[in-house]
């Protein structure tokens, strides 16, 4: 039983290195910095900021899905 508390004590001391190690890193090489500027680049003039454009179950029916721009 001992053994087996050495190795998760152990575990859990690498994973937290491991954890200070990468937020030291994202630190130093300003992964830290503008966080609005990353949250909003993955939006375009075809998706605008705050425009829903797909949705979850999709509305969408086969057939409109199978004459999209793929199946030309």
């Amino acid at each position: 039983m001992t053994v087996a508390y050495l190795v998760i004590f152990a575990s859990f001391l690498l994973f937290a290195l491991s954890v200070v190690l990468a937020l030291s890193w994202a630190l130093r090489n300003g992964q830290m910095k503008n966080f609005g500027r990353g949250a909003t680049a993955i939006f375009d003039p075809d998706e605008p900021i705050g425009t829903v454009t797909d949705s979850f179950p999709s509305t969408q029916t086969q057939a409109e899905r199978s004459e999209g721009p793929l199946h030309d």
